[in-house]
């Protein structure tokens, strides 16, 4: 591995071995989501507990202050939308001039396996590797499932995740779902978590985060679950704390509550256990 690669992995995979990148790239398909409506609004307070943000180009432009330090991975496949026939029928949409002048630390593609439009997304994804490997920059695969939620199975995310291990992606950005040991022991690459299941409370989300990284995914790459979340910085300190701290989720949700309240054990930090 290049040292240009290896630096642009430093960036994004934090000394610990551990990342939490935050996406907010749902516009791309689905227009003016709620609550990223203005997503540099949204962004401001969220930016220095992330250690990466997922970013289309024209939001990157338009909304996000180039004097920040924090990572760019962007997205760089796309070209259907929520109301389309088919939202697996994507195609790359930046160029690799673009990709440079915009100085990211990584891009992202998805892939849609299983799908009619399987093989279009896949070779988007080997053509991305071909292109930005010359340039020592990492490709990460979204396992995407389209409309298709039910999808989000250990046999179904396990095949799509090592599939784009294959085809050179750095990192994989795939669902949580149960048995997820499954998805990442056959995929010889980073996983990172892109979200699980419908969640009613704080606390079942921060169950599946830690169950996650216990099964072997390194980090995070959740968004919905933060940035509409009523208390956005509370809840992303608090997932933080899991992914780059150890908490448990019991550990986290009593985080969670601290910061929500103001109370003075809002740091961030717990005593280790000798």
């Amino acid at each position: 591995m290049d040292w240009g690669m290896k630096n642009r992995l430093s960036r994004l995979i934090q000394p610990d071995g551990r990342c939490f990148f935050l996406p907010i790239d749902h516009g791309y398909f689905q227009g003016p989501t709620s609550c990223l409506e203005k997503p540099g609004e949204t962004i401001a307070p969220l930016l220095p507990y992330c250690d990466a943000l997922f970013v289309t180009r024209g939001v990157l432009r338009a909304a996000v202050d180039p004097s920040i330090t924090t990572p760019i991975i962007l997205r760089v496949s796309g070209g259907t939308s929520v109301i389309g026939a088919d939202l697996a029928n994507e195609s790359i949409t930046t160029s690799m001039e673009e990709i440079l002048r915009l100085n990211v630390a990584a891009v992202g593609v998805s892939i849609f396996v299983g799908t009619d439009y399987e093989r279009e997304s896949l070779m988007n994804l080997a053509d991305m590797v071909n292109l930005c490997e010359d340039y020592g920059i990492p490709v990460m695969a979204v396992t995407a499932v389209g409309k298709e939620l039910e999808k989000r199975d250990a046999r179904y995310l396990a095949l799509a995740s090592r599939i784009a291990a294959e085809l050179g992606a750095r990192v994989v950005k795939t669902y949580w779902c149960e048995d997820f040991d499954r998805v990442t022991c056959g995929c010889p690459v980073p996983v990172v978590m892109a979200g699980g299941p419908k969640c009613e409370t704080e606390l079942e989300v921060m169950e599946f985060v830690h169950d996650g990284i216990r099964k072997g995914a390194i980090g995070l790459n959740l968004g919905r679950n933060v940035w509409q979340h009523p208390h956005p910085v509370a809840m992303m300190r608090s997932l933080r704390a899991i992914i780059h701290e150890d908490f448990t989720p019991r550990e986290a949700h009593g985080l969670y509550r601290e910061l929500v309240s103001g109370g003075k054990k809002a740091a961030g930090t717990k005593a280790r256990k000798k």
